[in-house]
């Protein structure tokens, strides 16, 4: 099952946007969702006046710090940078230069963007023309500018568009592989990008690896095991290449649950569910969530807290709380938003019965009799020739240095190899030594950034603070854009041009990536037959890792020096196109702008968007347009937080805010209980909130609470001693249906309900 929450990798860090001249961000709300990385946005408004830019449907605590401010319609964040992009190219301010050497299909986002005149643009987003100028202007006039993103931009069935719509018009302003500018994706919390690493997800293997043969093949070998062993644990061969569930549509695969989206798994249904840490009632359709817990033969909740699952399943028999070890209580390395590795010290020995998340796999892997050869990887390591080895003398292993020291070895994609637990912890232990600018390193620290951010190539390689940024050698995290995608298109190249040298590189200009056939042509070297024998096929399984250390020699990044692409050939969209919401409050921009076809076995499942679309008119019965957010005292699912008196007492019950002008028109007033029905044929029980930060036609909620459904209080169902201080509806049961084309992720932040007062 997958988590895909999170979309890419943020370019730069929260420290480098004090180096920013503008910001601007889209459906994030850093001040309330990362009140101690927002200090850096502030900063950079100190340090050079920068000019921060909010695009939001609400006037949220970030919006309050802004310089400009646009009150957009959730899911029409497309039209609104087409928008900027229009008036971009009309003026001449894109960084020409920039877009001939490094940007592969401008001139097909430039012919879109000529149709996104301001008319067109405040038409379909509801932003003025002269708010859209007015920030365009600002935005491309400042620079280097940042732009931040954060789940306001990808939860929505275009929510891939979204995310490559954003670096396309930070492609058109040259504000990419520069020092404060980039794309900068803010986490959620702790470890998410660290938890997207290492493959939580059902389409790739950890580190990004495709689920292809030649993958598989090279971690059977890197775990020491045989590939035909992991051929067996699958039906057939064939199913090792297909994705998975995901986790925001699991309960499609549940024998039982009403649901007329035919399902693809090898003729079976899932019959059992091991959630380790995740807020199950934090996705969207609560009501089919509910229906497949209740249908499954076995439930196993490991958490430090009760998982809210065991709440809102009637199922009695067959449920299994595991109390988990928290953060104080285990050890490790954890990946931040910016992608740097920091070592977190155990404070305390876990409590009473709980244990640490890998105690549990380790039991488990016991009792399914694979245990040997779930820990044999972190006995293991690499020779000089390119093979592997069991470590001479090592019976057992130490956690979780040596499971740190296994991932470094295998995960070579995103150039994790100099991230030994030695040396996370020695950047931890010295993290006074770092500039917080620039990630720096002084004394004993000097030439490597703070927490190696990847890629860091080598054991003795700085880390790589700014993607992209060719004005730095690689030896101190320099490079070009990845070629990943061929050498030319359509007759097109797609390499960077000749100007695009990484300072003190070898090669001039753009490049291939570095396989072992390409190594002596492109790199100019002469390989010896013991130096071909012994390494691998590329780069990302070279297992000697020569091939990385030609590079560093010759100054290059051996993933390639290219052009970044805005046309995707093999998406369902070439390049970014808008398509309105399934749920849209504008049935006559839902004709114009339709959704996609409905997509067969997307991740297992028949996904619905035309059909939906189009069965009605939704906005005539659900006229108010909803969006979910999070609250500063409160984090995801909310369990946690809501199990603590001090911060319950700030948000005790679950509300729904809107303008005071639609609770006028619907005879509500602040302070009422109001039912929410979603087009779903679900409804929600919740106080209403007058807020003047929401627009008349529009309405939030926060995603935190959990305990109630559908107007029944379930909270009995905790056990004794257990329940939270605060419990109420999630906002979930009425967000609407809606999957991401290439993700699957839920369109959370843009759908419709209906209030009424209760």
């Amino acid at each position: 099952m997958a988590n895909t929450w999170g979309y890419g990798a943020m370019t730069n860090s929260m420290n480098d946007i004090q180096n920013s001249k503008a910001i601007i961000i889209f459906g994030a709300n850093p001040a309330v969702n990362h009140p101690v990385g927002f200090q850096h946005l502030l900063k950079a408004k100190e340090r050079n006046n920068a000019q921060l830019i909010v695009i939001d449907p609400r006037f949220t605590k970030t919006a309050a710090k802004a310089d400009y401010y646009a009150q957009i319609r959730p899911g029409t964040d497309i039209p609104f940078m087409y928008g900027m992009l229009n008036i971009i190219f009309k003026n001449g301010w894109e960084d020409k230069e920039f877009i001939d050497a490094r940007v592969y299909g401008m001139e097909d986002i430039r012919a879109e963007a000529a149709k996104w005149t301001p008319e067109v643009v405040a038409d379909v987003t509801g932003v003025s023309v002269e708010k859209l100028i007015q920030i365009t202007t600002v935005y491309a006039k400042n620079r280097p500018g940042t732009l931040i993103w954060a789940m306001g931009l990808t939860q929505h069935t275009i929510g891939t568009s979204n995310t490559r719509m954003a670096p396309i018009l930070q492609l058109a302003l040259g504000n990419m592989g520069k020092a404060g500018g980039g794309t900068n994706i803010l986490r959620g919390h702790d470890n998410v990008q660290g938890a997207t690493d290492m493959g939580c997800l059902s389409d790739s293997l950890p580190g990004y690896y495709g689920l292809a043969e030649g993958s598989w093949k090279y971690f059977a070998k890197s775990w020491g095991v045989d590939f035909e062993y992991l051929e067996k644990q699958f039906k057939d061969k064939s199913w090792m290449s297909k994705n998975g569930f995901t986790l925001a549509r699991w309960w499609a695969g549940v024998e039982g649950v009403k649901n007329d989206e035919a399902i693809e798994n090898a003729g079976t249904h899932l019959k059992a569910l091991v959630v380790l840490g995740n807020g199950i009632t934090s996705i969207a359709q609560q009501a089919k969530v509910k229906e497949a817990l209740d249908h499954l033969d076995l439930i196993v909740l490991a958490d430090p807290f009760v998982n809210e699952a065991a709440v809102l399943t009637d199922k009695k028999d067959n449920v299994f709380l595991l109390p988990a070890a928290t953060q104080f209580e285990t050890s490790g390395l954890v990946v931040a938003t910016n992608r740097s590795a920091q070592w977190r010290y155990k404070v305390v020995e876990p409590l009473y019965e709980s244990k640490p998340d890998q105690e549990i796999m380790f039991e488990l892997a016991k009792r399914l009799g694979f245990y040997d050869l779930y820990v044999k990887g972190m006995m293991m390591e690499e020779t000089k020739d390119g093979k592997l080895q069991m470590i001479p003398g090592k019976t057992t292993f130490i956690w979780p240095e040596d499971a740190c020291n296994e991932i470094a070895r295998i995960v070579k994609t995103i150039g994790l190899t100099g991230w030994t637990a030695e040396r996370v912890k020695k950047h931890t232990d010295n993290w006074h030594m770092f500039d917080e600018l620039t990630l720096e390193g002084t004394g004993p620290m000097k030439g490597e950034y703070y927490g190696l951010p990847w890629p860091c190539w080598t054991k003795t390689h700085s880390g790589s603070p700014n993607l992209y940024d060719t004005s730095k050698p690689v030896s101190m995290g320099g490079m070009g854009f990845r070629n990943n995608f061929g050498l030319e298109k359509d007759g097109v190249n797609l390499l960077a041009e000749k100007s695009v040298t990484v300072i003190g590189s070898k090669i001039q200009g753009g490049h291939a990536e570095i396989t072992k056939d390409n190594i002596e042509k492109v790199l100019g070297i002469t390989l010896s037959e013991e130096e071909k024998a012994m390494m691998g096929a590329n780069w990302k399984v070279d297992n000697s890792n020569l091939i990385v250390q030609k590079c560093m020699e010759a100054g290059i990044a051996p993933y390639g020096n290219a052009k970044a692409r805005a046309i995707v050939w093999n998406f369902p969209d070439k390049i970014p196109m808008h398509r309105e919401p399934l749920h849209s409050p504008r049935p006559d921009l839902a004709t114009k702008y339709p959704a996609y076809a409905d997509k067969a076995n997307h991740f297992r499942v028949m996904t619905k968007y035309i059909s939906v679309q189009s069965a009605k008119d939704y906005s005539k019965e659900f006229p108010v347009n909803l969006v979910t957010g999070r609250l500063v005292n409160l984090n995801g699912a909310g369990v946690e937080n809501r199990a603590s008196k001090y911060l319950a007492a700030l948000t005790p019950e679950m509300f729904i805010s809107f303008n005071p002008d639609l609770g006028a028109s619907l005879g509500v007033k602040d302070g009422d209980m109001v039912w929410v029905h979603s087009p779903e044929g679900t409804k929600i029980k919740v106080k209403a909130k007058y807020s003047h930060s929401v627009a008349p036609n529009m309405a939030f909620m926060p995603f935190h609470f959990a305990g109630h459904f559908q107007g029944e209080d379930r909270t009995a169902n905790f056990p004794a001693g257990t329940k939270p201080f605060a419990n109420g509806e999630s906002a979930n049961t009425v967000t609407n249906y809606g999957y991401d084309i290439i993700t699957q992720i839920p369109e959370t932040k843009g759908g419709l309900c209906r209030i009424e007062k209760a």
